[in-house]
């Protein structure tokens, strides 16, 4: 009931998540609420400007909210586009495991940005959802990084944490990609309002605009 169907079928995203027909619904952004002790509820401001940029720069039908959804809820399968986030531990429930496999095989999508701190918690349950499936680095010349807008050098590095580079990692299922892994980016953080962080403003562009690219590719039907 929260996306806005016509325009995936005009795009040719091809799902079998249990969403009702509504031309009027418009696109939404579900963050996951996780247990485990980790902050799901980091960033407040990130998805808003996001969800704004992508509307006035990119002319997406975006609702203004992000929506807020546990993987053990019913309403998981209304939203076709998942974002998960945080600092700290990610501990999933046997029920939440086998509901987000069966959201990966009914078609959706799941949008992994590491604040730094989740990365080993993260990789432990997905290993626990997709037991035969491993993370990938995409080329830089994959489709998610020219969208809208090009990166011809994979993700931006918002951040600096490591010294390690920035990462757009993947899991796919059945040839599918059903989870894109931002790693060492911190593309949430460039999401923030300027005073957050302070982040200069080339950076939160790059965020932006990057975020903006993983909507437009997944309305796309992930091409």
């Amino acid at each position: 009931m929260h996306i806005l169907i016509s325009l995936i079928g005009l795009l040719g995203l091809s799902v079998s998540l249990a969403v009702p027909p509504a031309a009027s619904d418009p696109f939404v952004i579900a963050r996951v609420k996780y247990g485990g002790g980790g902050d799901w509820y980091s960033n407040p401001s990130s998805l808003p400007n996001l969800i704004r940029f992508a509307r006035e720069q990119c002319g997406i039908s975006a609702a203004e909210e992000e929506a807020v959804v546990e993987l053990s809820s019913p309403k998981l399968f209304f939203y076709p586009y998942l974002y998960l986030n945080g600092h700290g531990n990610i501990r999933f429930t046997e029920r939440e495991v086998e509901a987000l496999r069966r959201y990966f095989e009914a078609g959706g999508f799941l949008h992994a940005d590491d604040n730094y701190g989740m990365d080993a918690s993260f990789r432990r349950e997905m290993k626990r959802v997709l037991p035969t499936a491993e993370f990938v680095e995409l080329p830089w010349e994959h489709s998610i990084y020219h969208s809208h807008f090009n990166f011809n050098n994979g993700p931006p590095k918002i951040h600096e944490h490591d010294g390690k580079p920035a990462q757009g990692l993947a899991l796919f299922w059945s040839d599918r990609m059903v989870v894109y892994y931002t790693y060492e980016t911190d593309l949430g953080d460039g999401w923030e309002d300027p005073d957050v962080h302070n982040d200069p403003p080339e950076k939160r562009l790059a965020a932006l605009r990057m975020g903006a690219n993983i909507i437009i590719w997944r309305l796309r039907g992930g091409q």
